[in-house]
């Protein structure tokens, strides 16, 4: 069985409806362009030695599956994720939508077709405050889901002297269901995120969660 992309009900295998809020099952049970961006662990890497952010995207196996280099001068945000650190092959782009965007949308595309697989947008109330917080949006931008920092960490990190070393746990909810956390990992020097998926919709493109967790470590920290 499948689920509802537009509310989570599960779905029979020969069904042509949703049965809870009438979505159509053609389009609730297409299927993600790549089994990459299906799997069931993501972590993200931080290259150490780099003038700007750069990230690795690994698998459960420890494979390079993608590389993410932020620009060092940009109007707005407009970050390439390659097939891998030579970065001759783009594989899908996070953009900003509007310059002016206080809220920060942002639109992930696949390169290969242009097409929007969904957005991301911070909450600067709450990110630039106590806790940083994401909701990840369908390509229509309708909320699905939600990355959320736990508040009381996220006071501790931005108010306690040397703060910033704590290790940073957000928690991950879709259609109003809490289904896993995305976990920093401790280090000085360097940063990482995991993420367990397994409890995500498989309608659910990764590279949208992906982007999120990008964007955390990415503009996060500069902010911070």
């Amino acid at each position: 069985m499948t689920n509802c992309p537009a509310c989570g009900a599960q779905l029979a295998p020969d069904a042509s409806f949703c049965p809870l809020c009438g979505q159509p099952a053609i389009q609730a049970q297409a299927k993600v362009s790549s089994p990459l961006w299906s799997q069931n662990y993501y972590r993200i890497r931080k290259k150490v030695i780099a003038i700007a952010n750069q990230y690795w995207i690994e698998d459960a196996n420890n494979n390079s599956i993608g590389f993410a280099r932020q620009k060092i001068l940009r109007i707005k945000e407009n970050i390439p994720v390659f097939a891998d650190d030579s970065m001759t092959q783009e594989i899908f782009r996070i953009q900003q939508e509007q310059v002016m965007d206080m809220w920060g949308t942002f639109a992930v595309v696949d390169t290969l077709t242009g097409a929007c697989v969904g957005k991301v947008r911070r909450d600067p109330l709450k990110s630039g405050v106590y806790a940083d917080q994401y909701f990840l949006l369908d390509p229509m931008g309708r909320q699905i889901g939600k990355v959320s920092e736990r508040s009381g960490r996220g006071l501790a990190r931005r108010l306690v002297p040397g703060g910033n070393l704590i290790p940073e746990k957000v928690y991950l909810e879709f259609y109003g269901q809490e289904v896993g956390e995305i976990k920093q990992q401790f280090k000085i020097i360097g940063d990482i995120w995991e993420v367990d998926c397994s409890r995500i919709p498989l309608q659910f493109d990764r590279r949208v969660l992906l982007a999120c967790m990008l964007l955390m470590g990415m503009i996060e920290r500069d902010r911070k």
